[in-house]
């Protein structure tokens, strides 16, 4: 693609992003000339800000959370991005933890595929899988809570 073609593309891409508020543009330009543009706009969520004083809470899901007592006692695990949940490696294996199962800090939980990229998601702590908050094979957001942990 010539240096004026590209200049040009930059320009309506630039007014695009302006003119509808998107949040990321990526375009992909092969050596045959052809070209693959992606845009996504992130979806705002409104969030009722706890009081400085308070523990964050995770937003609701799918799962109920528990009361707020129990919600001070347990650490969150929430996804680092966007993509889809599974609990496990493959569809005919055993799911990385259950309810119940002690876990330890850097083991393995979920995997989130993002873009067709596998990311494995560890513990951040030792202790015991309360709640998992998250269906498998389903969509998940950014910072949306996966897994309740009492640590240990």
């Amino acid at each position: 693609m010539r240096r004026h073609k590209i200049k040009a593309l930059i320009q309506e891409l630039t007014e695009l992003i302006q003119a509808h508020g998107l949040d990321e543009i990526e375009v992909e330009v092969s050596r045959f000339g052809g070209m693959r543009v992606r845009v996504a706009k992130v979806r705002e969520v409104r969030r009722h800000e706890p009081p400085s004083d308070a523990a964050p809470r995770p937003s609701p899901s799918p799962a109920a959370p528990p009361a707020d007592s129990e919600e001070e006692r347990f650490h969150t695990i929430r996804s680092p991005m966007v993509g889809k949940f599974y609990r496990g490696p493959a569809p005919d294996t055993p799911s990385y933890v259950n309810e119940g199962d002690l876990v330890s800090a850097g083991q393995v939980v979920c995997i989130i595929e993002a873009m067709k990229i596998m990311n494995e998601i560890e513990s951040d702590v030792k202790g015991r899988v309360v709640r998992i908050l998250a269906e498998n094979a389903q969509p998940v957001e950014y910072h949306q809570p996966l897994f309740l942990i009492e640590p240990a």
